[in-house]
């Protein structure tokens, strides 16, 4: 259904180093960068056909969060949701809501983990259980 995702960052240095991280646990490489004719940088982190794309806002004001928007990344363990979050607070994110683990649930167990991005953009680690 997606094509791609695309959030804002105050600060595309900082952004880069963070997802260059997280994104790695999950087998991602280095993102495609693009500077557009207005001069702001992006970000393209391609994956198994899903784009995230990081970029600086192209209106000129300051990348903001969506409340009530979270980014779920899909893990292949609960060993893997657990680094996912670990290697991003080891970044510059921030963990948030209960510690990595299972979940139970009307759809059975899920392993999840949240935290933030430098920016404050709610990520999500998850995993059948």
């Amino acid at each position: 259904m997606f094509n791609h995702v695309m959030i804002g960052t105050n600060d595309i240095e900082k952004s880069k180093a963070f997802y260059n991280e997280v994104l790695g646990v999950l087998g991602a490489g280095a993102p495609m960068e693009h500077v557009n004719d207005t001069g702001q940088t992006r970000l393209f982190y391609m994956h198994n056909g899903h784009t995230l794309a990081i970029s600086e806002p192209i209106n000129g004001q300051p990348a903001e969060c969506a409340n009530g928007m979270t980014i779920g990344f899909k893990c292949d363990s609960l060993d893997q949701v657990t680094k996912l979050h670990d290697v991003a607070v080891a970044n510059g994110g921030k963990s948030i809501e209960d510690p990595p683990g299972p979940r139970e649930s009307t759809m059975g167990v899920m392993n999840l983990s949240y935290f933030t991005d430098p920016d404050g953009h709610k990520l999500c680690g998850f995993s059948r259980g």
